[in-house]
């Protein structure tokens, strides 16, 4: 598959997170997206320059329309890029997420340490216990996206599989 027509998919199937993308499709509109957002920077850069800070001191960041509208219109199939991909090792879309999933859990777990801490008096919950738990939370925050960057890099599932044939299998 070249990078064009890997684009070309991508972009036709816009928000479509149902099917399998083999690697390439997948990597070429990655680096199509690195590229574009890399591209849209510079022009923001030329055409909006870098604000100065209200008190004349360091600079500041300039507005970044064009990258903001770039982003935009490539986040859906992106996803559904990287949803189709994950089809394609054989694992649900979902797991696209995770380091999203974790995220939240982490918040909630450090909100839920918060509102138990006063509830149930000092020491209830003793802080060698709440900090293995953070750091064992943090760790996994940490190696989530590496996992995730490691199932978008496996071969293809040879053969059928749940979400559908092996594009590279099918005759067009």
């Amino acid at each position: 598959m070249t990078p064009q027509q890997a684009i070309r998919t991508c972009l036709r199937k816009y928000a479509t997170f149902s099917g399998r993308a083999p690697r390439p499709e997948y990597w070429w509109f990655f680096l199509f997206i690195l590229v574009g957002n890399i591209v849209t920077g510079w022009i923001d850069m030329a055409l909006f320059g870098t604000a100065t800070a209200p008190d004349g001191g360091q600079e500041g960041t300039s507005p970044a329309i064009v990258s903001a509208i770039f982003s935009l219109a490539t986040l859906i199939p992106s996803l559904a890029a990287g949803w189709r991909r994950m089809h394609d090792t054989g694992r649900s879309g979902l797991y696209l997420l995770y380091p999203l999933i974790v995220m939240v859990g982490l918040g909630t777990f450090g909100a839920l340490m918060g509102m138990l801490g006063p509830v149930l008096g000092d020491g209830a919950i003793p802080s060698g216990l709440a900090g293995i738990g953070f750091a064992i939370g943090i760790f996994v925050f940490l190696i989530s996206p590496l996992l995730v960057l490691w199932w978008l890099a496996r071969p293809s599932q040879p053969g059928p599989n749940d979400y559908g044939p092996n594009p590279r299998e099918v005759t067009p």
